[in-house]
Protein backbone atom coordinates (compact mmCIF):
# COMPACT_ATOMS: atom_id res chain seq x y z
CA UNK A 1 0.00 0.00 0.00
CA UNK A 2 1.93 3.43 -1.49
CA UNK A 3 -0.46 5.66 0.17
CA UNK A 4 0.71 8.93 1.70
CA UNK A 5 -3.22 10.59 1.73
CA UNK A 6 -4.56 10.38 5.56
CA UNK A 7 -1.94 7.48 6.20
CA UNK A 8 0.89 10.22 6.71
CA UNK A 9 1.09 13.53 8.42
CA UNK A 10 0.84 16.30 6.01
CA UNK A 11 -0.45 19.46 4.84
CA UNK A 12 -2.37 19.05 1.31
CA UNK A 13 -3.59 22.15 -0.64
CA UNK A 14 -6.91 21.55 -2.48
CA UNK A 15 -7.82 23.22 -5.62
CA UNK A 16 -10.67 22.57 -7.82
CA UNK A 17 -14.23 22.74 -8.69
CA UNK A 18 -17.27 22.86 -6.71
CA UNK A 19 -20.96 21.96 -8.82
CA UNK A 20 -24.26 22.19 -7.70
CA UNK A 21 -27.48 20.52 -9.80
CA UNK A 22 -28.59 23.18 -12.91
CA UNK A 23 -25.12 25.45 -11.76
CA UNK A 24 -22.31 26.45 -13.13
CA UNK A 25 -18.62 24.81 -11.73
CA UNK A 26 -17.53 27.49 -9.12
CA UNK A 27 -13.79 27.83 -8.06
CA UNK A 28 -12.81 26.03 -4.90
CA UNK A 29 -9.82 26.09 -2.96
CA UNK A 30 -8.93 24.81 0.43
CA UNK A 31 -6.02 23.01 3.28
CA UNK A 32 -6.31 20.04 4.65
CA UNK A 33 -3.85 19.03 7.72
CA UNK A 34 -3.10 15.06 8.79
CA UNK A 35 -2.21 14.23 12.09
CA UNK A 36 -1.68 11.01 13.98
CA UNK A 37 -1.48 9.88 17.30
CA UNK A 38 0.05 6.63 18.98
CA UNK A 39 -2.67 4.97 19.16
CA UNK A 40 -3.73 4.52 15.35
CA UNK A 41 -6.39 7.58 15.73
CA UNK A 42 -5.84 10.45 13.03
CA UNK A 43 -7.74 13.78 12.83
CA UNK A 44 -7.82 15.80 9.54
CA UNK A 45 -8.91 19.66 9.69
CA UNK A 46 -10.14 20.61 5.81
CA UNK A 47 -11.06 24.44 5.31
CA UNK A 48 -12.45 25.25 1.85
CA UNK A 49 -13.34 28.42 0.43
CA UNK A 50 -14.95 30.10 -2.89
CA UNK A 51 -12.45 32.48 -4.09
CA UNK A 52 -14.42 35.42 -6.19
CA UNK A 53 -17.71 34.48 -4.45
CA UNK A 54 -19.79 35.75 -1.39
CA UNK A 55 -20.01 31.38 -0.69
CA UNK A 56 -19.28 30.86 2.98
CA UNK A 57 -16.66 28.67 3.89
CA UNK A 58 -16.75 24.84 4.42
CA UNK A 59 -14.67 23.69 7.27
CA UNK A 60 -14.53 19.80 7.76
CA UNK A 61 -12.91 18.44 11.35
CA UNK A 62 -12.49 14.55 11.48
CA UNK A 63 -11.22 12.08 13.80
CA UNK A 64 -10.95 8.27 12.91
CA UNK A 65 -9.35 5.29 13.99
CA UNK A 66 -7.13 2.61 11.29
CA UNK A 67 -6.69 -0.03 12.88
CA UNK A 68 -3.08 -1.56 12.58
CA UNK A 69 -2.81 -3.80 9.33
CA UNK A 70 -6.47 -3.76 8.40
CA UNK A 71 -7.47 -1.89 5.20
CA UNK A 72 -10.83 -0.41 6.97
CA UNK A 73 -11.27 2.37 9.16
CA UNK A 74 -14.45 4.67 10.58
CA UNK A 75 -14.86 8.19 11.45
CA UNK A 76 -16.79 11.28 12.61
CA UNK A 77 -16.92 14.36 10.87
CA UNK A 78 -17.87 17.64 12.16
CA UNK A 79 -18.88 19.70 8.72
CA UNK A 80 -20.05 23.33 8.72
CA UNK A 81 -23.09 22.38 6.13
CA UNK A 82 -23.68 19.26 7.30
CA UNK A 83 -23.57 19.38 11.42
CA UNK A 84 -22.62 15.89 13.05
CA UNK A 85 -21.77 12.84 10.66
CA UNK A 86 -19.83 9.58 11.08
CA UNK A 87 -18.74 7.44 8.30
CA UNK A 88 -16.37 4.67 6.94
CA UNK A 89 -13.24 4.66 4.71
CA UNK A 90 -11.93 1.64 2.62
CA UNK A 91 -7.83 1.76 1.51
CA UNK A 92 -7.89 0.42 -2.08
CA UNK A 93 -4.74 0.08 -3.95
CA UNK A 94 -4.95 2.66 -5.94
CA UNK A 95 -7.54 5.17 -4.34
CA UNK A 96 -8.91 5.61 -0.72
CA UNK A 97 -13.19 5.47 -0.49
CA UNK A 98 -15.06 7.37 2.12
CA UNK A 99 -18.75 7.07 2.64
CA UNK A 100 -20.82 9.29 5.07
CA UNK A 101 -23.99 10.18 6.65
CA UNK A 102 -25.57 12.74 8.23
CA UNK A 103 -26.91 11.65 11.63
CA UNK A 104 -30.63 12.86 12.63
CA UNK A 105 -31.11 14.40 9.40
CA UNK A 106 -34.85 14.75 7.91
CA UNK A 107 -33.90 15.09 4.55
CA UNK A 108 -31.09 11.68 4.78
CA UNK A 109 -27.98 13.09 3.51
CA UNK A 110 -25.06 11.57 2.63
CA UNK A 111 -21.87 11.61 0.69
CA UNK A 112 -19.31 9.81 -0.90
CA UNK A 113 -15.47 10.96 -1.56
CA UNK A 114 -13.04 9.11 -3.28
CA UNK A 115 -9.23 9.94 -3.71
CA UNK A 116 -7.16 8.37 -6.31
CA UNK A 117 -3.48 8.45 -5.79
CA UNK A 118 -1.73 10.01 -9.26
CA UNK A 119 1.94 9.84 -7.11
CA UNK A 120 3.02 10.06 -3.78
CA UNK A 121 2.34 13.80 -3.49
CA UNK A 122 -0.64 13.94 -5.77
CA UNK A 123 -4.22 12.69 -5.44
CA UNK A 124 -7.11 13.73 -7.37
CA UNK A 125 -10.68 14.02 -5.26
CA UNK A 126 -13.96 13.31 -6.53
CA UNK A 127 -16.79 13.45 -3.56
CA UNK A 128 -20.69 14.59 -3.92
CA UNK A 129 -23.26 15.03 -1.55
CA UNK A 130 -26.71 13.66 -1.83
CA UNK A 131 -30.44 14.35 -0.35
CA UNK A 132 -32.15 10.97 -0.47
CA UNK A 133 -31.54 9.85 -3.50
CA UNK A 134 -30.67 13.20 -5.41
CA UNK A 135 -26.91 13.98 -5.80
CA UNK A 136 -27.07 17.62 -4.78
CA UNK A 137 -23.49 19.21 -5.14
CA UNK A 138 -20.25 17.44 -6.35
CA UNK A 139 -16.30 18.42 -6.08
CA UNK A 140 -13.49 17.21 -8.01
CA UNK A 141 -10.12 18.69 -6.80
CA UNK A 142 -6.42 17.76 -7.04
CA UNK A 143 -4.86 17.31 -3.39
CA UNK A 144 -1.28 18.10 -3.48
CA UNK A 145 1.36 17.93 -0.97
CA UNK A 146 2.92 20.56 0.67
CA UNK A 147 6.89 20.00 1.26
CA UNK A 148 7.72 20.26 5.44
CA UNK A 149 10.47 22.66 6.07
CA UNK A 150 12.43 20.76 8.30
Amino acid sequence: MAHTFLLEPGRWLIQGNWLERNGMPISIKGMTLVAWNRDNWFTMATKLIFPGSDRPDISLQYKGRLHEGELQYTFLLQHSLLGQVEGEGWMGLEAIIQRYWVMSDRQRRSGFETMHRIADDTYYLSSGIMAGHSLISTMEARLKLQPTNN
